[in-house]
């Protein structure tokens, strides 16, 4: 099996793309993008500019977004997507993403030619790259970050080498953006979809609303599955221990059975949950590539299908925080919980693996901090290739988080917070 596929761009499939764009947009019920005239006009000052475009990746849907903030500049980005998404409906998803400039990487490993073909696309002049700063798997959490990964801001810098080896007063710009999803329905019909939606999951569950509002029996539903899930691994919950230290303890106890039962090398039991996970997948996936390595565990077909799933339901219980929904009960809070739930009880797509469209329509604000150069830190890195890594990776997360916390305030609580009595 090729372990990197390259892009190969194709202008009439590219339009074609450009042409079913809309209806790309309603599949994942995605009814408008909306970007402020101001940053459009920004947009279009970077057309002949060597750019990073870094965004947040709640969902599956931040590369579509991504392709229409490109046509706005007048150009075509780069992308990069995990190498087993090529594969995928019998290598037709790789050729349509080789058509429109993506390109394979292999978590986990120093991916030598993806990191070249990403160098020098920024290399090239008015070469543009899309970037998520946090990772795989997805976030899952439209007003949250996860941590973010320093090789991303490596890699940008070492494409900035190769432009200037061409070009001495060459830079790269880097744009950080954030995208926020906000239903558009009116709040009698969101609180009748949630009502019929958590309702199946009551059901299946053997649960009975009784009295409570919407956000106590979210929180019924959760500590019903978590329970069930401290059944499932024989843990012992005790009385002083509150939602979120179970919940963490459930999530790492499925992670570290799944690494004892691989038998996955260097794995590190402190590590967080995110890490645990990312080492994972990126093992999974190297199985699946059959990749060239004596030390993956050797594992059936069975095996690795069990492994995957307690991955995707561990990922779910990752981004399942109670905080979060407690104390800011917006609807969109509240169904990035029902997207757990659907997933964990119903057997819904997860968001793991792309998840399902929002369950109404939503429009997604797109908003920008002001560009800046990447080779304003050169000098630093080249001093102190930690210090001046940490200095991007530093003002890319303060860029993000003050853009994150504007975002927050464009949506409203449906319940009052933290109105939880006993749940």
């Amino acid at each position: 099996m090729e372990l990197f596929i390259g892009p190969k761009f194709n202008l009439p499939l590219a339009w074609l793309s450009d042409a079913a764009y809309p209806l790309l947009l309603k599949t994942r019920n995605i009814q408008s993008i909306e970007i402020s005239q101001t940053d459009k006009k920004m947009l279009r000052s970077l057309k002949e500019q060597r750019l990073l475009f870094f965004s947040n990746h709640p969902s599956a849907a931040e590369p579509v977004i991504a392709w229409h903030i490109a046509n706005l500049i007048g150009s075509r980005f780069h992308y990069m997507a995990t190498r087993r998404a090529f594969n995928f409906y019998l290598g037709l998803v790789g050729e349509l993403f080789r058509s429109v400039n993506v390109f394979s990487i292999i978590p986990g490993i120093p991916d030598k030619k993806s990191m070249k073909m990403a160098r020098s696309v920024l290399a090239r002049p008015a070469g543009k790259l899309v970037l998520y700063p946090e990772g795989e798997p997805v976030c899952g959490e439209n007003d949250d970050l996860m941590p973010m990964m320093p090789g991303i801001v490596k890699l940008g810098l070492g494409g900035l080498e190769d432009a200037r080896k061409q070009e001495p007063g060459a830079d790269i710009m880097v744009l950080p953006g954030f995208i926020k999803y906000v239903i558009q329905s009116p709040r009698d019909v969101i609180e009748k979809d949630l009502h019929r939606s958590v309702s199946r999951v009551e059901r299946a569950l053997g649960l009975r609303p009784g009295n409570r509002n919407m956000l106590r029996r979210f929180l019924q539903v959760g500590r019903v599955i978590l329970e069930q899930l401290e059944q499932e691994y024989n843990i012992q919950a005790g009385p002083e221990q509150d939602f979120e230290y179970r919940t963490g303890h459930v999530r790492h106890v499925m992670l570290d059975n799944v690494a004892t039962k691989l038998g996955v090398p260097k794995y590190d039991q402190s590590a967080d949950a995110i890490q645990k996970l990312r080492h994972l997948t990126s093992i999974l996936e190297l199985i699946e590539l059959k990749y060239p390595n004596p030390q993956l565990p050797q594992i059936s077909k069975s095996e690795w299908d069990w492994a995957d799933r307690e991955c995707v339901r561990a990922y779910d219980f990752i981004t399942i925080k109670r905080e979060y929904l407690v104390s800011y009960p917006t609807p969109e809070r509240f169904y990035e919980w029902l997207a757990r739930f659907e997933s964990l009880v119903l057997g819904a797509k997860p968001r793991a693996l792309g998840g399902e469209g929002f369950h109404l329509p939503v429009k997604a604000v797109v908003s920008f901090a002001k560009p800046f150069a990447l080779g304003d830190f050169q000098a630093e890195y080249n001093r102190d290739k930690t210090n001046g890594l940490h200095q991007v990776l530093d003002r890319l997360q303060s860029e993000l988080s003050t853009l994150r916390d504007t975002a927050v305030q464009l949506t409203q609580p449906i319940v009052e917070p933290y109105d939880i009595g006993e749940t």
